[in-house]
């Protein structure tokens, strides 16, 4: 796994110091001890991966999920009450509601995408919804950083509904480069857009 965020953890003590009792980190982690927190790291950081792994079915995710989690960890130590649960019970409880915030992320990436994939995002006829506002400016923020060519062919799809034969003859391109800019365009929306190694949308669904 990698290595967990700032704050840095501190090295792992000699070898054969005795490890410390749940107890014990809980105190230390509460008082602001980071050697705290790197044991807290070694006890828990597998069984968070794993908890993550198991819901998100996705190694980057995963990982992703464990770092938040011990980031959250520390920078929530002094909401962690002994009274109300074990220290593992409390992080235990903040994997679940980070991974909640990454399949929540997922589901709306891939609405993104979809939305886009279907010309929907800038033309659908809820757009006065705040969500719909909301999937505009995030698909048009992406749109922005594509490479020039690639944005004004997306663009003119997206915004004026034109066909790529129609594009062709707005822009003056062949309109073999009017398709190459909209795959690839798309391409690069996919990956900014999907999870690893998940795949929903097709750039052949743009019309010709």
């Amino acid at each position: 796994m990698s290595p967990l965020p700032s704050p840095a953890v501190p090295s792992l003590p000699a070898t054969g110091a005795e490890p410390l009792a749940d107890e014990e980190i809980a105190r230390g982690l509460m008082a602001g001890d980071e050697a705290c927190l790197a044991a807290a790291y070694r006890r828990w950081s597998a069984l968070v991966h794993s908890l993550a792994w198991r819901s998100l079915g996705d190694a980057r995710e995963a990982e992703d999920v464990s770092q938040q989690v011990f980031l959250g960890v520390w920078r929530g130590r002094a909401g962690y009450r002994p009274e109300r649960g074990t220290l593992g019970g409390w992080i235990v409880g903040i994997t679940r509601r980070r991974i909640a915030d990454s399949l929540a992320a997922r589901t709306r990436r891939l609405r993104l995408v979809a939305a886009a994939g279907s010309q929907l995002a800038l033309t659908d006829p809820d757009r006065d919804r705040p969500e719909a506002a909301l999937d505009r400016v995030l698909v048009s923020g992406e749109l922005a950083r594509l490479p020039a060519p690639q944005q004004r062919v997306l663009r003119l799809t997206f915004y004026e509904d034109l066909t790529q034969t129609q594009i062709a003859e707005r822009t003056g391109w062949p309109l073999g480069t009017v398709k190459s800019h909209a795959r690839r365009g798309m391409q690069r929306l996919r990956v900014r857009l999907e999870p690893q190694g998940e795949s929903v949308f097709d750039a052949s669904t743009l019309h010709a």
